[in-house]
C-alpha cells in the first residue's frame, strides 16, 4: 500500500467483530450482536460522517425507498409511517434503533478501510484503515469480519460515454453526486433512465420544471399503488401495539410478495396485464403503454419499480412530463439527438443511469499472504466463501426486501459466533467438499432468474455459486426465512479451528 506523504500510522485496538458500514445492514447487525451476543466486543467502520449509507448518499429530489417499510425495516423495530418512506424518515428511523439501542458509540465515522489481512497462525483480520478525521492510517485487529458495506460504490456512479456529451452547454449531473444549489426552476430537463431512481426524480422535478422527458432505452415495469397499507390503517384505531401491527402487517405482505413472484414465474402474462392495467387506470387507453411501459423481459427478472400513488404517471398525464423510448445518437450543445432523429432540448441532463458493483468495499484482501481473488470464491449459502476465513458479506435481495436477507443473517452469525465459543475455536472457513469438486460453477446471480445492468456488467467480478446446497445462491427469501435459522453449525463443509 502506497502511504501518503507526511501521514502517520498508529495501531489501533482489538474487537472480537468489526462491522463495515452504517448502513441499513451494518446498524441492524449490530442491534442483533448487541442482544445476541452481548460479551462480545465490536465496532462499525464507517466511510462517511454519519450513518444511513444509501440514504445518506443520495439527496436528489424525492428521494425514497422502492421496498415497504414494513418490510425493508427491522423485524424488531415497528414502522408506523407510510409505506414508501423518503430518505429523511428512514433516517429518522435508523436514528432511533441506533439511540434506543446504544449503538452510536461503537460507530467509528470517517474510517476507510485500505487492507483487509487474514493471519491463519492469528486467527485474526488486521485493517489498515484511514481515519480522515485525523488523516492518520491506524490498525484495527478482530476476530471476525461482518461486511455491510452494501454492492455499490457511493463514489464514481455509473455514467456511459456517449458521443458529444462535451459539446452540451447545460448542465449533467448524476443523481447521486446531486449538488445542492441545482436550480431547475422553469427548465428544460431531460432523465435518462428507466428506473426507480428516473421514476422518483421526474414527479419531484415536475412540480418546478418547465418540462421533464424521461429518455429510455427500453422499458422497466412499474406498480401504480396508494402509498397506504389498508390493513394497517384498519388496524391502528383499534389500539392494537404497533409491534403487532407490524408483525401482521409484515407477514400479510410477504405472503402477497410471494404470491406474485411465484405468477411471475407460471403466469407472467397475467402479471403484465395487472401492471398495464395500473398504469392505464391512470394514463388512460389512449395512451401507447405497449411502446413506453411494455418490457421485453418477464416481471421480476429486473426489479419492479413501485410508484407510490402514481405519482409519475400522474404527471405525465398532466403534461408535466413525458417518455421517450429510444437510444442517444448523440449530445448536442442544447440536448440530445436520439437514433430515430428526435431532438430533447435540456438545459439540464440528469443521468440516472446506476452505478457499478463494489466487491467487499474495493478493499484489498489478502488470505495469508495470498492476494484474495474473490471471483475464485464459491458462495456458501450466498453469505460466506470457500477458502475465506471469518467473513460474511451481507448481500440482500433484489425480489424482496434488503433487509429481510440482512436479519437473517445477522440471526446466523450471532448463532454462529455462540457455537465457536462452545467449540472453543476461533476460525471458521467455508470448504468445498471432495465431493463438489466436479460441480459446475455457476454466476453468482443467474442472468435467466435476475439481470439488471449493473449486476451483469460486473458478474465476472462477483463469486460464483454452486448447483446443490449449501453452495447455492437462490435469492429466495421464502425458503431462506425457514433454511437459514436451522443450518446445521456442523455442516461439513465447515472447517473450524
Amino acid at each position: 500500500m502506497n502511504q501518503p506523504k507526511n501521514m502517520s500510522t498508529r495501531d489501533g485496538e482489538h474487537f472480537d467483530v468489526l462491522i463495515v458500514g452504517a448502513g441499513i445492514s451494518g446498524i441492524g447487525g449490530a442491534y442483533h450482536l448487541k442482544n445476541d451476543c452481548p460479551d462480545k466486543t465490536f465496532a462499525i467502520l464507517e466511510t462517511m460522517d454519519g450513518f444511513g449509507g444509501t440514504w445518506k448518499t443520495h439527496t436528489y429530489p424525492g428521494i425514497r425507498s422502492d421496498s415497504d417499510l414494513y418490510t425493508f425495516g427491522y423485524s424488531f423495530k415497528p414502522w408506523i409511517g407510510p409505506p414508501i418512506a423518503t430518505a429523511a424518515e428512514i433516517l429518522t428511523y435508523m436514528g432511533e434503533v441506533i439511540e434506543e439501542n446504544d449503538i452510536s458509540s461503537h460507530i467509528r465515522y470517517c474510517h476507510t478501510i485500505k487492507t483487509a489481512k487474514w493471519s491463519t497462525e492469528d486467527k485474526l483480520w488486521t485493517l489498515t484503515i484511514h481515519d480522515l478525521d485525523a488523516d492518520q492510517l491506524i490498525t484495527m485487529t478482530c476476530g471476525f469480519l461482518w461486511m455491510c458495506q452494501g454492492y455499490y460504490r457511493h463514489t464514481d456512479p455509473y455514467t456511459p460515454d456517449w458521443p458529444g456529451m462535451d459539446r452540451f452547454q447545460g448542465t449533467i449531473v448524476h443523481p447521486q453526486e446531486w449538488p445542492d444549489d441545482l436550480d431547475y426552476t422553469d427548465k428544460k430537463v431531460v432523465v435518462i433512465g428507466s428506473g426507480a431512481t428516473a421514476a422518483t426524480l421526474i414527479p419531484a422535478m415536475a412540480e418546478k420544471t418547465s418540462h421533464v422527458t424521461m429518455l429510455q432505452r427500453s422499458p422497466t415495469f412499474f406498480v401504480a399503488r396508494p402509498n397506504s397499507n389498508e390493513l394497517a390503517d384498519t388496524l391502528r384505531p383499534l389500539d392494537i401495539p404497533d409491534e403487532w401491527i407490524h408483525e401482521i402487517v409484515r407477514k400479510k405482505i410477504l405472503f402477497d410478495q410471494e404470491q406474485i413472484v411465484q405468477l411471475s414465474f407460471s403466469h407472467p402474462e397475467l402479471i403484465r396485464e395487472e401492471l398495464y392495467k395500473g398504469i392505464r387506470d391512470i394514463l388512460g387507453e389512449d395512451y401507447d403503454v405497449s411502446e413506453h411501459f411494455e418490457p421485453a423481459y418477464r416481471p421480476w427478472q429486473q426489479r419492479i419499480a413501485l410508484i407510490p400513488d402514481g405519482d409519475l404517471f400522474h404527471s405525465i398525464a398532466a403534461g408535466d412530463a413525458s417518455v421517450v423510448t429510444d437510444e442517444i445518437a448523440t449530445f448536442t450543445e442544447s440536448g440530445i439527438e436520439t437514433s430515430a432523429g428526435k431532438i430533447l432540448d435540456a438545459d439540464i441532463i440528469v443521468t440516472a443511469t446506476g452505478f457499478d458493483l463494489s466487491v467487499l468495499g474495493d478493499i484489498n484482501f489478502t488470505i495469508d499472504e495470498e492476494p484474495l481473488d474473490f471471483s475464485q470464491a464459491v458462495g456458501y449459502r450466498g453469505m460466506m466463501f470457500s477458502g475465506i476465513p471469518n467473513m460474511v458479506w451481507v448481500f440482500g435481495y433484489f425480489r424482496a426486501s434488503w433487509t429481510l436477507r440482512a436479519d437473517l443473517i445477522a440471526g446466523y452469525v450471532c448463532r454462529l459466533l455462540r457455537h465457536m465459543d462452545d467449540m472453543g475455536v476461533h476460525m471458521v472457513t467455508p470448504t468445498l467438499m471432495t465431493e463438489d469438486n466436479d460441480m459446475e460453477l455457476l454466476p453468482w446471480v443467474d442472468p435467466e432468474n435476475f439481470n439488471p445492468g449493473y449486476l451483469m456488467r460486473s458478474i465476472h467480478l462477483m463469486p460464483k455459486q454452486g448447483t446443490v446446497d449449501p453452495w447455492r445462491h437462490t435469492q429466495d427469501y421464502w425458503t431462506d426465512k425457514d433454511e437459514l435459522p436451522a443450518i446445521a453449525l456442523d455442516d461439513d463443509a465447515l472447517r473450524y479451528r
